[in-house]
């Protein structure tokens, strides 16, 4: 076994105060009942799902508009260019 020096970390929760909708949390529920597991678990999960899709779809757009940048082709110019408006203002 190799020594790094590095400690494992470990996140420390922090305790927050969330309001559900109504509708919100029952289909919470419903999801921790259906995975046998609790519904703060359930919330984590999407919370970090959440995240993720977030980060993922800002890398995405700063990658068509690098594309955009460097291209010289006006009809993919235009097709990026709806991609990104369809990103930012939805369909």
């Amino acid at each position: 076994m190799v020594y790094s020096g590095a400690m494992p970390t470990t996140e420390k929760p922090l305790r927050q105060s969330v309001s559900l909708p109504s509708r919100v949390a029952s289909r919470v529920k419903s999801l921790a009942r259906a995975s046998r597991t609790s519904a703060n678990r359930v919330i984590v999960d999407l919370i970090e799902t959440g995240l993720d899709a977030r980060e993922h779809e800002r890398t995405r757009f700063l990658e068509l508009a690098e594309r955009l940048t460097r291209s010289r082709d006006r009809g993919e110019q235009k097709r990026l260019k709806e991609e990104l408006a369809r990103m930012t203002f939805g369909e």
